[in-house]
């Protein structure tokens, strides 16, 4: 993976969006899944998109990282074309079934991925992010397929917060994680954001980590997106005192 020219960290007040989606149409078939998609995400940001089930999530992110064709409108990640290979040197994604080789241990996953992100050289990063969502050698040393969906979710979770990536696109980091492996993973993602900037868009369903962690959210629904901004203002728009009754109101089958 190569990467491009040391990011501008935080982002200035001329540096381009981390992120920029302007009317996005795109999806499987013969209509679209999504249809004039207008999203942004500034650098050091964290975002997350929520959404019921089949409203378009993960195509919107497989959109952005050039995986499908997307019919009209552009994206442009840290200012760079997203089909242009160099814009995903600044990236690292992680899907939401997280499916390694069942023969490979856990070192050896790591190690592999540690390749493709070009972090074999800063064993250190590895190691703190090992350490950070309490993965222990034994682990490691295993085969991947004595592995639970947790723990498995846990190993590309550590390589992702090591490659030293500017952006993290995640779908659904979340899914089979316990609450004390939540609370570690945001921990790391707060660290790296004040460290080094660190940039964040996910899926979620769930919202208390949308509240917790994000600093911006979108809702997509109808192939479209029906509310952009914050955690707060979301429950204000919709003149609900939880964020889950606001998104309830938001995706009802009435709207």
């Amino acid at each position: 993976m190569i990467a491009l020219e040391p990011p501008v960290r935080g982002g200035g007040p001329d540096s381009p969006p981390a992120l920029r989606i302007r009317g996005l149409v795109a999806g499987a078939g013969g209509s679209p899944i999504l249809d004039g998609v207008d999203l942004d995400l500034a650098p050091g940001h964290f975002f997350a998109l929520v959404g019921a089930n089949g409203a378009g999530k993960t195509t919107l992110l497989r959109a952005v990282l050039d995986l499908l064709r997307v019919a009209a409108g552009r994206i442009e990640i840290f200012g760079v074309d997203h089909r242009d290979f160099r814009a995903r040197g600044r990236v690292a994604f992680l899907p939401e079934r997280f499916d390694p080789p069942p023969f490979l241990t856990g070192r050896d996953i790591l190690v592999t991925l540690g390749r493709l992100h070009g972090c074999l050289g800063h064993p250190e990063a590895m190691a703190a992010a090992v350490a950070g969502l309490e993965l222990d050698a034994a682990v490691l040393d295993r085969p991947v397929r004595s592995y639970s969906k947790g723990m498995a979710q846990k190993l590309g979770l550590a390589a992702t917060l090591a490659s030293g990536r500017d952006l993290f696109l995640l779908d659904e980091p979340m899914s089979g994680l316990d609450p004390r492996a939540r609370f570690l993973f945001t921990r790391q993602l707060r660290r790296l954001r004040e460290e080094r900037g660190l940039t964040l868009f996910f899926n979620t369903h769930l919202l208390a980590d949308v509240e917790g962690l994000c600093d911006r959210m979108a809702i997509l629904h109808g192939g479209g997106v029906i509310f952009s901004g914050t955690p707060a203002a979301c429950r204000c728009h919709y003149g609900r005192a939880t964020l889950e009754e606001a998104c309830l109101d938001a995706l009802a089958p009435s709207r």
